[in-house]
């Protein structure tokens, strides 16, 4: 099988808050297993569809940035969902791959 990739992934296991839709106060947390300067790919409870829009802040720690935790707020779609079977995550966890349309970085203190 080819790998479609367009940018190198790293696999990294890095802490994601996802936001709820605009104007709301839901909010989750993930962790990645593998992310990319296009995007990443993470588990969540829950539900999300392919083509859906997503914002989330990832937060790169003082490990991997050589100084103090950097938040990144992102916005971008999710690409894939892969429905795990029960019996593999009893947790009922989906996959998520994403891609990053836009990013900035946010203040220390934010």
């Amino acid at each position: 099988m080819e790998d479609r990739r367009s940018a190198k992934r790293f696999q990294m296991n890095l802490p994601v808050e996802l936001q709820g839709p605009a104007g709301s106060a839901e909010s989750a947390t993930a962790q990645t297993r593998d992310v990319s300067f296009r995007g990443l790919y993470f588990e969540i409870d829950g539900e999300v569809e392919a083509g859906s829009p997503i914002e989330f802040i990832l937060i790169l720690p003082k490990e991997v940035t050589l100084a103090k935790d950097v938040r990144v707020r992102c916005a971008g779609r999710v690409v894939r969902v892969d429905k795990k079977d029960a019996t593999k995550d009893a947790e009922g966890r989906v996959g998520v791959a994403a891609e990053i349309e836009q990013y900035e970085f946010m203040p220390p203190d934010s």
